[in-house]
Order: structure tokens, then C-alpha cells, then sequence
């Protein structure tokens, strides 16, 4: 199964249909639900239902995710049923095989129960497929649609001494790079405020759209990353962090000790991610849909689903 513990959970929709051709007298029998079988619209909805509930157990790599929500209903026409299937979740992944998994399962439940009172060439089930889905990053992007620069700023004394390699900072600046900044400068530097402060400044002065701090958010002395970042910020932005930090919590207990921040330092993004490899990869899964959106359009007021006056 592929490996989707690194990706953030997002509110997850999936509506997926399909469609049952049968004589007009079995759509009146679904119209009054006198089967011998029983009400096969009825039947089939629960059928639906519990097949969203189970698709992991049927399709073998699909993901266990709990289901916060799923239905079925019906159009009906003289010849044929239209089965839709809504599933929601809030999750890593996709609802969109629990939602296929439910159309099919209820349009085969009524196949089941009609099928007494037709030939087999007067029911076919077809056009079984995905309508809508919501969320992830279909609708959460984690990269830009027009690149801006960037900074990757590894503090450690172990690493500027070459005593150990740098493994943190490198994904940063890479993940980076496949996020489409460009371009992405990338210093290794000892803990030292003053070095620290001097390189921030001068990468603001540049107009970098995005410096991000990899080390030094700890509670050790030489951690100083913190305590030299945020008296600059202008605009603290806790709920980044937060974020990450929260993120990180559910994978190993000691992400509450990070004391990163984030915010803008005059029209640079500063973050400050912890300097162990983990730390700062969940960091980064966890802020980079919400570090894209608002370089593309929080801090400048443009438009965005979900905005003034723009659909949800």
C-alpha cells in the first residue's frame, strides 16, 4: 500500500454514480417497492452504505479510513435507475473507490432483486464512474503555479564544522524545488545570532518570497534560531507552526518541544522548522498547502475559492 502517513488531512468528498437500464414494469416496482425480495431501493441503499464502509476490505489496496458520512439515492426515469453515492471522510486520502464502491454494490443489489421479473438481456448496469471529489491536493495544492524565490537556512554547529552531513536542510531545499521555487538558495551556517541575523536581513533585502530556517528551535543554548527570529517578524503567524507542530505530535511525542515560529519579515515568509530530518520534512508536509496559498494570494489579496464573493 503506498505510504500516505506524510500527507495532512483534509475534509474528503467523493460522489460517484451509476446507471441501471431495466423495463418499465421493474422501474414501477422500484417506484412501489413490491419485490419478492422486499423494497430493493431500500435494501440497496443499505447495501451501498455498508459497502463504502468496508471498500478496504474488498479492493486490497485501498487505504481503512473512517467514514464520517455516506448515502445513497435514486433518479428514476420509465427504463432505468441512476444510482448516486456520496462519501465524506476527513483523512490522508481520497473517498473516491469508497464512493465507486458504493454505486456499484447498490446497482447490483437492485440487479439482485429485479432480476425475477426480467430476461437477462433486459438489465445491464453501465457509465459506473466519478462525478465530483473534494480535497487533497486536487483542491490543496503543493505547488506554485508561478515560481518565487527561496531560502534554505540549516543552523548547526555539527553540520558548518563538517563534523556531520546535512540530511534536513537538503530535503527541505529539494521538496522545495519540486514545489516550483526557483530559484532556492540554500546556506549552512553555525548557531550564531548575529550571522543569523545579518543572513535574514540581507535575504529579505533581496526579496526572497521565502526563507525557511531548518534548526536552532530547541531548548538547548545554542538553540537560538527563535530567539533571533521573532523579534524581526512584523506579522507573526502562530497558526503555521502550530500546525506543524500538531502534525508532527501524532507521528512521535516529543513535536511539542519545537518552539519554531513563522511570519513575515517585510514582504518575506520566514518559518523556522526543527533541524532533525523528520521534524523538518512533517513541518513541511503539514504547511505546504497553506504556505502556497498564501504566497499566491493571502498576504496580496487575491482571489481564492472559498473568498469574498468566490465559490466554496
Amino acid at each position: 500500500m503506498k505510504d500516505v502517513s506524510q500527507k495532512p488531512d483534509s475534509l474528503r468528498i467523493a460522489r460517484a454514480t451509476a446507471t441501471l437500464h431495466a423495463p418499465a414494469a421493474c422501474i414501477d416496482l422500484l417506484r412501489t417497492g413490491e419485490t419478492e425480495k422486499g423494497d430493493p431501493l431500500k435494501t440497496a441503499r443499505v447495501a451501498g452504505i455498508l459497502a463504502a464502509k468496508r471498500t478496504d476490505e474488498l479492493i486490497p489496496l485501498c487505504h481503512p479510513l473512517p467514514i464520517h458520512r455516506a448515502d445513497v439515492h435514486y433518479e428514476l426515469s420509465d427504463t432505468s435507475v441512476r444510482i448516486v453515492a456520496e462519501v465524506q471522510t476527513i483523512g490522508p486520502t481520497g473517498v473516491e473507490m469508497e464512493a465507486l464502491t458504493a454505486a456499484s454494490l447498490a446497482a447490483l443489489t437492485i440487479y439482485d432483486m429485479l432480476k425475477p421479473y426480467a430476461e437477462p438481456e433486459e438489465l445491464h448496469i453501465e457509465d459506473c464512474r466519478l462525478e465530483r471529489k473534494v480535497g487533497g491536493k486536487s483542491h490543496y495544492r503543493r505547488a506554485l503555479l508561478t515560481s518565487r524565490s527561496a531560502a534554505v537556512v540549516v543552523l548547526s554547529d555539527t553540520v558548518a564544522s563538517g563534523a556531520k552531513a546535512d540530511t534536513a536542510g537538503a530535503y527541505v531545499r529539494d521538496a522545495l524545488i519540486r514545489a516550483n521555487f526557483d530559484p532556492v538558495e540554500y546556506a549552512v551556517i553555525a548557531d550564531d545570532a548575529a550571522v543569523l541575523g545579518d543572513l535574514l536581513r540581507s535575504l529579505v533585502a533581496a526579496g526572497t518570497a521565502l526563507v525557511v530556517t531548518v534548526g536552532g528551535t530547541g531548548l538547548s543554548p545554542r538553540d537560538i534560531t527563535v530567539d533571533t527570529v521573532k523579534p524581526m517578524l512584523d506579522i507573526e503567524i502562530p497558526g503555521i507552526m502550530e500546525t506543524a507542530r500538531a502534525f508532527g505530535q501524532q507521528r512521535m511525542p516529543f513535536a511539542m518541544l519545537s518552539r519554531g515560529v513563522a511570519g513575515y519579515v517585510g514582504e518575506s515568509l520566514v518559518l523556522t522548522f526543527p533541524g532533525s530530518r523528520g521534524g523538518a520534512s512533517e513541518s513541511l508536509a503539514a504547511t505546504l498547502p497553506g504556505i502556497v496559498h498564501l504566497l499566491e494570494t493571502g498576504r496580496t489579496g487575491g482571489k481564492h475559492a472559498g473568498g469574498y464573493g468566490e465559490p466554496h
